[in-house]
């Protein structure tokens, strides 16, 4: 689970919380037509924009990736090749049947060769894996995205509408209160919704995606030489270029 994103948006909500707390009831902040706009506006936009059929598998996959995604380390994976390739040199293929791996792009790859399929089979299929995965990320993005550029739009759509209410019934003071409501409101929870949740949801699918393109590439590199029976040793040192640089020194003295 990434807690970051978790308790960043708790974070900023709990300070507008307590701001608001601060200086009045936060029963004034609510209003539900103001929510109905932004919200409801904000979901109808996006799915103008994107195929109903792909909008919600896209959806699901950046809010797995923004909330739940693991984080591999590249030198984790490296070792978790070097370990494999020393139990192909000893045991031979299938020894590679009754290890466990952690990483479903590892072990996938790790299956393929136990169970004898050629190298352009394999390589052909990790990387077309790989693709359609990112493929998946940047359309959960760019859903993120089109929410975080709508609702901010349709805040200003509702602070529209309640100033035009509030202009056409100005000889009635009841109204004045409500409809100033929905005119700042909306701007409030548009606001919101994009700076809090959308629009940084899509830099971390932008640092995610980057992560993933390095560490699932390295896996196929790994793979292949595994296939290819190299030695451990000359596989730490190929894959030893996916480590940052800073890092490399450290990693090779740790081997």
């Amino acid at each position: 689970m990434d807690l970051s994103s978790i308790i960043g948006i708790v974070a900023a909500f709990a300070v507008v919380t307590i701001a608001i707390l601060l200086g009045g009831n936060i029963a004034q902040f609510i209003d539900l037509p103001s929510i109905l706009i932004v919200l409801g506006g904000g979901f109808a936009a996006t799915l103008v924009r994107f195929p109903l059929a792909g909008i919600g598998s896209a959806f699901i996959v950046g809010s797995k990736a923004a909330f739940t995604h693991k984080k591999v380390n590249p030198r984790d994976l490296i070792e978790d090749i070097t370990s494999l390739a020393d139990t192909v040199r000893k045991s031979g293929p299938l020894g590679l049947e009754n290890v466990e791996v952690s990483d479903a792009s590892l072990a996938k790859g790790i299956q393929y060769i136990a169970d004898g399929y050629e190298g352009a089979f394999i390589k052909d299929a990790m990387e077309r894996e790989r693709d359609l995965y990112l493929e998946r990320l940047q359309e959960g993005k760019k859903v993120f995205k089109a929410l975080g550029e709508s609702a901010p739009a349709f805040g200003m759509i509702g602070t529209l509408v309640g100033l035009v209410q509030m202009l056409a019934t100005m000889d009635d003071p009841s109204t004045i209160g409500p409809s100033m409501a929905i005119a700042l409101l909306t701007t409030l929870y548009g606001a919101l919704v994009a700076n809090v949740i959308c629009l940084p949801i899509v830099d971390k699918l932008d640092s995610k995606f980057d992560i993933e393109e390095v560490n699932q590439t390295l896996v196929i590199d790994g793979v292949m030489q595994i296939r290819e029976n190299k030695s451990p040793a000359l596989i730490r040192d190929m894959l030893i270029a996916y480590v940052p640089e800073k890092a490399r020194a450290e990693f090779a003295e740790a081997a």
